[in-house]
This record gives structure tokens, C-alpha cells and sequence, in this order.
């Protein structure tokens, strides 16, 4: 099945990408969805590319709940409830557009939040909420985290810049990004089955991907820490910058 829906130049192809997604994420914590969406969507339908991160992402993200401790999680889910609510709702209803439109108009809503969060992350921005705001901030970043995790299958980014603008600790921080990652990956295995994104075609796909993934994030768990991870990370958001020009100009210019 897989072999008729790809060829298997484009599934190896796939199969690396997954890897060097899931070794970032081992490594650094962060960009698996971001990762495969932008490099198999350089070689296969936007959509399809979508549909493939999916299971990874669940799967992974879970292991990373599991991580941080369940009085941690729940502790997490607790005190952010609103966000997770928000932006877990954004993310089946933006989902559910996806095969709504073309092409084209996929590769640009996948290449642009891939480019701006890819630049925003590299500039260092870092804005500044009041723990007071939070009753306005949490629905507010919540409804555009869900939005882009909607259409690009990933919320990461935006999660940690919200968490470091609220200046929340390095403990509760993982937590709590374990437990928004988690969350709204369920809600995308939701949203997609619902949209048919994810159908029998392409959760083989999905599913297979879960090798390359786990192999990739083993490696990252193991060798990382002999990374300097700031110089890591600044390389991999440089990529994605790249590769996220490339959907945009694939968007505009078919």
C-alpha cells in the first residue's frame, strides 16, 4: 500500500527526515513536526506530508509527558487549562480546512508559520506578560497556537515563547510543554481523522514513520548532550528558515 501511494525514493526520503526530526527532538526538545512537515513536503503533497507527521507526533509527545512525571503533568494541565483548552479546539477546527484548499494555498500556510516561527526563534525575541494578563494572554495565545497547529502540525514554538514571557520555571515549563505537546497532538489525530487527512491510505504511512522517529529521538536521548545545544539549535532553525522560503515559493509560484 505504501509502495502504490509513494515511490520508494520518496519513502526513503521520508524515513530521513523522520530521523533527523526525531534526533532534534531527542536532542533539544523541540521541531520534529516542524522538521518533517517542511522536508516531506518538498517531495510530496502538503497534505500527505501532514497526514504522515501524525502519529509521530502523538506517540512522541506522550513519551515526553511520561518524562516530566504524572504530579508534574496534571499539576501543568491544571494550572494552564484555559490555554490548553483554547488552543486544543483551534487546532480540530483549523485542521478540518486543510482539505479545503489547494495546493498551493497548503504549501503557503505550511511554509509561513515554518519561516516565522524559524525567525523568531533565531532573533531571540522574547515579550514579556504579567502573570496577571494571563486571563486575557492564555485565550488570546492559545487561539493562535491552535491555529498554526492546525494547518503546520506543530504548537511548540509558540507554547515556549508564551512560557517564557510569563517567566514560568524550567521545571514547570517542561511540564506543562509536555502536556500542551500531548494534548493537542491527540487533537490533531482527531481532527484529521475527522477531516480524512488521516484515512486508510495514509495512516500506514503514519504509522511506519514511528521507526525512523523513535531510532531518531534514541540517538538524540544518547548523544545530544555531547552537542552544544544552542549552536544545535540555531542550525536547525536556520534550515527550517530555508526550507520554509521553499514552500513559500512553492505556494507562489506552483
Amino acid at each position: 500500500m505504501l509502495t502504490d501511494l509513494l515511490s520508494p525514493a520518496v519513502l526513503a526520503f521520508s524515513f530521513a527526515v523522520t530521523l533527523a526530526g526525531g534526533f532534534v527532538k531527542g536532542a533539544v526538545g523541540f521541531a520534529m513536526p516542524l522538521i518533517m512537515v517542511s522536508g516531506m513536503s518538498m517531495v510530496m503533497e502538503p497534505r500527505l506530508a501532514v497526514a504522515g507527521l501524525v502519529i509521530p507526533t502523538v506517540a512522541s509527545n506522550l513519551l515526553q509527558v511520561a518524562r516530566a512525571g504524572r504530579s508534574e503533568a496534571l499539576a501543568a494541565a491544571r494550572d494552564f487549562w484555559l490555554y490548553i483548552l483554547v488552543a486544543c479546539t483551534m487546532v480540530f477546527v483549523v485542521a478540518q480546512f486543510l482539505v479545503q484548499i489547494s495546493a498551493e494555498a497548503a504549501y503557503l500556510a505550511i511554509g509561513l508559520p515554518v519561516f516565522g516561527l524559524s525567525v523568531v526563534q533565531l532573533i531571540g525575541w522574547r515579550p514579556t506578560v504579567a502573570p496577571t494578563s494571563r486571563a486575557w494572554a492564555d485565550p488570546a495565545v492559545g487561539l493562535v497556537t491552535g491555529t498554526i497547529g492546525g494547518v503546520a502540525g506543530n504548537w511548540g514554538p509558540p507554547t515556549v515563547l508564551y512560557l517564557l514571557a510569563l517567566g514560568v520555571g524550567r521545571t514547570r515549563q517542561m511540564a506543562v510543554q509536555g502536556v500542551v505537546y500531548a494534548m493537542g497532538a491527540i487533537t490533531l489525530l482527531a481532527g484529521h481523522l475527522r477531516s480524512g487527512v488521516l484515512n486508510a491510505e495514509t495512516v500506514p504511512l503514519s504509522a511506519i514513520l514511528l521507526v525512523p522517529a523513535f531510532l531518531g529521538m534514541w540517538a538524540g536521548f544518547r548523544f545530544g548532550d555531547r552537542l552544544d545545544p544552542r549552536r544545535f539549535r540555531r542550525w536547525t532553525l536556520a534550515v527550517l528558515l530555508v526550507a520554509g522560503l521553499n514552500l513559500i515559493r512553492r505556494g507562489l509560484l506552483g
